[in-house]
């Protein structure tokens, strides 16, 4: 490496020319002491050199990555280009060559130009989501030969269809497209789909697409997902899927399609139909075999129960919010099978009419494999004879907000396989059991029947459910069974038995009118969640009876049941995994007392008669474990109450900008409180009937001084008005 002028290297040698043969080594050794800060200056331009060299190779290894992450502002990594929300007007040229996934949305591009994505040749998805695209060039993706997934959504491609068309037609790979957003027509939306049979999934969700014929997604004989959500779409022509021979999954929700007539896809696997305004559903009348498991009627205007296939592997079912039932007080027969329908078909001005009979149609369905339904929102208001029995494989049944007034569990409809049954919010006040059916809940989980008008439940119900975790009986007029009900007893059943039920884990008795607990209800049981709301009296002024599940206990809702402090203070030192407590709405004039090593984490006291908050509770329970406490609505005394300012520094006083006290007649929020306060306590807590005779005394005394100078002043005239008025006499 050639020397800057004045470099040791001459210098050196020179001093060693003059220096005798046995004294070579002396100016070395002088020199050591003065040249090596001369000479490590001289060698820094070789250091750096080596340094951006060894640096260089670094990167060209890998790990030079972040110094590029943020190149231009996209993030850059793995082949995937990262450039969303950029700002940018074109595509970026300087990315790197081998990038495999582009992403441009949120920038406004606007038109994406001929040849933009050359630099790219290996670039396999490109999202373009919400780029204000009006125009894609022709060539725009000539030479994107590995192209396999486009994302065009949230554009306006509707304003240049046809260049868009053409220059989607050059892609002969392309598998997913996302054109959802771009108000497009059927018209266009068939246009941009010709000749691009490679299509495995296209989305036109969001245009406005009103009617389906068979030329919209003709030539895609390998398209197995296909999103038409949330369209104008109301009439479907028959045949316009029959050339989606692979399709899947099709998604038609938040449309305006009146009705499904001979449903013949026997492909599909998943069907979504929710949000439409469909009256009926009818399969096909064939004996093919569906493929058909998951299907979504939910948010509809159905009349009756769908007629399934004959043949299908359904295991979902969603008939949620519809206004189904069952008719059978509308005909005057007593044989189902008598009972038919007529419906009423108008294609152009053709009209025909289609008797079908509705339990016979229903009876032909195969539910065999069905393990969710949902029929909640409707209005049904009984099961017909055998509805069930067509479901041995029924896990979850949700039959909430209809209007059941009795259910029957017979014998030949076994529902050994449901874990989750689902009846609040019916008219529900009998519930039958089938003799020797006591077991047929023995896989049940989870019980809901809540808000229903039930005075108890069938004798042996909960005899053999030996899984069930979750129980809500909230809102029933029901009583508690003091001991085990025998298991002969006939008649109506009287009160609910809960004891030894090892499985129970969360029982809701909220709003049941219960009276005071007593003989331990809850004995042999491990309740983590327990809510007695509103159930006034239900503790009797004591929490006694909750001692056999004290240990358990996690969540204790104990509002609104008429708790007060007159009795004991309430003690909950024995409840020691105990974490959500809620005690509002009781007449509380004292903080309850826990154990040392607390364990609760949320503490409901709001619309209680608390009037002081004792400054040991504020130091030692709301700083120690406490997450979260409510304290607002309490007629706090602004003098009577300690530790205000330890509570404003905390953050687990959920509400503390709505806690209020009362101060000199007034109500000030605490986080208002005035400087002056103490001045104006002192005179608050003076003793009140001193201070009355303090202000009295001085009016007593002015009041007497005054009638004694009147007295004085008019005394002889006065004396002689009251000696003429009386007829006093004088002596003489």
């Amino acid at each position: 490496m050639p020397q800057r002028g004045g470099s040791p290297a001459p210098r050196l040698a020179a001093l060693e020319e003059e220096a005798e043969p046995g004294r070579r080594c002396a100016p070395r050794s002088h020199l050591g002491l003065r040249e090596p800060a001369a000479l490590e200056m001289e060698l820094l331009p070789l250091w750096l050199c080596l340094g951006f060299h060894f640096l260089t190779m670094k990167w060209k290894n890998g790990s030079g990555m972040a110094m590029v992450a943020s190149q231009g502002g996209c993030k850059l990594g793995d082949g995937v280009a990262d450039c969303r929300g950029q700002n940018l007007a074109s595509v970026p040229s300087s990315l790197p060559s081998h990038s495999q996934t582009l992403i441009l949305d949120a920038n406004p591009l606007k038109t994406l130009w001929n040849h933009s994505l050359q630099p790219y040749p290996l670039l396999e998805n490109l999202s373009l989501h919400s780029c204000h695209l009006g125009l894609i060039g022709l060539d725009a993706f000539q030479g994107q030969g590995h192209l396999h997934s486009l994302a065009l959504a949230d554009n306006c491609l509707s304003e240049n269809y046809k260049e868009t068309a053409a220059a989607l037609h050059t892609l002969p790979d392309l598998r997913r497209l996302d054109l959802s957003g771009n108000s497009l027509t059927e018209d266009m939306a068939a246009l941009m789909l010709q000749n691009l049979s490679s299509l495995e999934a296209v989305s036109l969700a969001r245009n406005t697409l009103m009617r389906l014929d068979d030329c919209v997604f003709e030539g895609l004989e390998h398209l197995r997902e296909l999103d038409l959500q949330r369209n104008y779409i109301f009439e479907i022509e028959g045949g316009a899927f029959d050339g989606l021979t692979e399709l899947r999954r099709l998604n038609l929700a938040y449309n305006n399609l009146p009705c499904i007539v001979d449903f013949g896809l026997t492909q599909l696997q998943f069907l979504n139909i929710s949000y439409n305004a469909l009256e009926w559903f009818l399969a096909a009348k064939e004996e093919a075999a569906f493929e058909l498991e998951m299907l979504d009627l939910s948010h509809n205007q159905l009349l009756f129960f769908p007629l399934l296939p004959q043949c299908s592997k359904l295991h979902t079912l969603l008939l949620r919010d519809n206004n189904m039932g069952f008719y059978r007080d509308l005909y005057n027969t007593s044989s189902p099978q008598e009972m038919v329908a007529q419906f009423l078909l108008v294609d152009g001005n053709v009209t025909n009419i289609t008797t079908v009979s509705l339990w016979e149609e229903f009876a032909s369905s195969d539910l065999a494999a069905l393990h969710f339904l949902d029929m909640s929102q409707n209005q049904f208001q009984y099961l017909p004879d055998g509805f069930l029995k067509k479901m041995p494989s029924l896990s979850h049944l949700n039959l909430n907000q209809n209007c059941l007034m009795m259910l029957h569990i017979r014998e030949h409809e076994p529902l050994a396989a449901l874990t989750e049954l689902d009846l609040s919010h019916n008219q529900l006040s009998e519930l039958h059991l089938a003799p020797g059916l006591t077991g047929c809940l023995k896989s049940l989980r989870l019980f809901n029947l809540s808000s229903n008008q039930l005075q108890g439940v069938p004798t042996g119900l909960f005899a053999n459910a030996s899984n069930i975790t979750t129980i809500d009986m909230s809102h029933n007029q029901v009583l508690l069974c003091p001991q085990p009900a025998p298991l002969d007893r006939a008649g109506p059943p009287s009160c609910v038995d809960f004891r030894n039920m090892t499985s129970l884990r969360s029982l809701s008795l909220e709003g049941c009118g219960l009276g005071a607990l007593q003989d331990c209800p809850f004995q042999g049981t491990a309740l983590t969640h327990l809510d007695l709301s509103s159930n006034w009296g239900i503790l009797n002024g004591s929490i006694a009876p909750l001692q056999d599940i004290a240990r358990t206990l996690q969540v204790l809702s104990l509002r609104n049941v008429g708790l007060n402090s007159g009795f004991t203070e309430l003690d909950f030192s024995g409840f020691g995994n105990l974490r959500d407590l809620d005690l509002s709405g009781n007449f509380l004039t004292s903080f309850p007392r826990f154990r040392s090593s607390l364990a609760l984490q949320t503490l409901d006291l709001r619309r209680n008669s608390l009037t002081a908050l004792p400054q040991r509770a504020v130091s030692e329970q709301l700083l120690r474990s406490l997450q979260t406490i409510y304290l607002s609505q309490n007629p706090y005394d602004c003098c009577g109450v300690e530790g205000w300012g330890a509570l404003q520094h905390l953050k687990s006083v959920a509400d503390l900008a709505m806690v209020t006290c009362n101060l000199s007649s007034k109500v000030i929020r605490v986080l208002e409180l005035p400087g002056g306060v103490p001045q104006d306590c002192k005179w608050e807590r003076v003793d009140m009937g001193l201070l009355y005779l303090v202000l009295i005394l001085p009016s007593c005394l002015t009041l007497l001084v005054a009638c004694t100078v009147i007295f004085l002043t008019f005394k002889k005239p006065l004396l002689q008005v009251i000696k003429s008025r009386c007829h006093w006499s004088s002596v003489y």
